[in-house]
């Protein structure tokens, strides 16, 4: 069974709610997992260096556009190397934090993890969106419709012209409510949330990891 590949973007730590919820899989996955901290060490933005690269020989790279290359070139080998995923992506002011999004930008590259005809190689691959978010923004919530996490990255990461990874989600939400007072009355819905979160990730686990062996 190939590894699952754990790419952490929280910068809360232990006491993050994404990050527990991912605990939550990860107890019950039981396999090889690769796990990359884009908190504790965040992967550069992508510049004019790692965009150039991807377009020029190799033979006539500057040092820059060499280092920023080889840089992505161990991130995608280790992307393309997975045979699961867990992403865990907490809303940070209503989008993705931006190392997740750092991380995404040196991995999408065209000819290498996305196509211009075909799939990408990587498509059909099962993958864990795990997203925390301190209030609530499903449908007839108060901000409905301003979650730029989820829809962004199911269009990213599976989307057939993308990625077209099997992406599942798994959403706590109003994770506020227990330390914000006008968000007290809510704390019985937050914590039927987080309950919610743990059982479905660890139903995920054993249903990818099930999979995947068979598939080995």
């Amino acid at each position: 069974m190939s590894y699952l590949l754990h790419i952490d973007s929280s910068s809360l730590g232990e006491a993050s709610v994404s990050r527990q919820v991912a605990r939550s899989f990860l107890d019950g996955w039981g396999g090889e997992v690769v796990h990359r901290d884009l908190a504790a060490a965040p992967v550069p933005h992508l510049d004019a260096a790692g965009i150039t690269a991807r377009v020029t020989d190799p033979a006539q790279h500057t040092d820059e556009q060499a280092a920023a290359a080889a840089m992505q070139d161990v991130l995608i080998e280790e992307f393309l190397g997975a045979g699961a995923y867990l992403f865990t992506v907490p809303m940070y002011n209503l989008t993705m934090p931006s190392v997740f999004k750092a991380w995404l930008d040196q991995i999408l590259v065209f000819g290498r993890t996305v196509h211009h005809e075909g799939p990408s190689q990587v498509a059909g691959r099962p993958a864990v969106v795990i997203s925390a978010r301190g209030g609530s923004y499903r449908s007839g919530a108060p901000r409905h419709g301003l979650d730029y996490v989820v829809p962004i990255l199911e269009a990213l990461l599976g989307h057939e012209d993308m990625l077209g990874l099997d992406v599942t989600t798994v959403i706590p939400e109003l994770t506020m409510a227990p330390h914000a007072p006008a968000l007290a009355a809510l704390l019985p819905m937050h914590e039927a949330s987080l309950a919610d979160a743990h059982d479905r990730a660890r139903e995920l686990a054993a249903t990818i990891a099930g999979g995947t062996a068979a598939a080995a």
